[in-house]
């Protein structure tokens, strides 16, 4: 869930990026017409794209670290998911529709911070099989243990450390 959160708010803050913030005309000399530019989202609100490449990031660091530093990643992404709501709501101008679409990205970005915060402790980890491989491994002693260690070289029956 909190995988799912992080990559549907980086995926709308992308969006939301593209859509447009402001139109401006301005009169064309000499021809009486008028020439209309677009100002998108990520240019009036700079920290749109910057937070949903953290929240990107925050998948990796969600299944990558341990519950401590799943906790404070969970606080920095729930934090970094209110500054583009913030943003926008504090920002002049703007389409009313790109607005809501940067508030509800940002919303649902801090939301699957706040619940990597919630369940910190009950994440499953990478495991000890992406440990270091200096990483010291206890002795064989179960079924399951005797054949990890030949599928990974090791004599399991051997008393000393594999390779002497």
């Amino acid at each position: 869930m909190v995988v799912g959160l992080l990559l549907v708010g980086a995926a709308f803050l992308w969006g939301a990026s593209a859509l447009t913030w402001a139109t401006t005309t301005a009169p064309v000399p000499g021809t009486g017409a008028g020439r209309s530019t677009a100002q998108t989202v990520g240019d009036a609100l700079a920290p749109v794209l910057p937070i949903a490449v953290l929240s990107v990031a925050g998948v990796a660091a969600a299944l990558a670290f341990g519950p401590r530093m799943r906790r404070v990643t969970g606080v920095l992404l729930a934090a970094a998911g209110l500054v583009p709501a913030v943003a926008a709501v504090a920002t002049s101008g703007g389409q009313w529709w790109a607005r809501a679409a940067v508030v509800a990205a940002g919303l649902v970005v801090a939301a699957g911070g706040a619940l990597l915060l919630a369940v910190a402790g009950r994440v499953p980890g990478m495991g000890s099989r992406y440990a270091a491989p200096g990483a010291a491994k206890g002795s064989a002693r179960t079924e399951d243990d005797l054949w990890q260690a030949l599928s990974e070289g090791q004599d399991p029956t051997a008393g000393g450390e594999p390779g002497r």
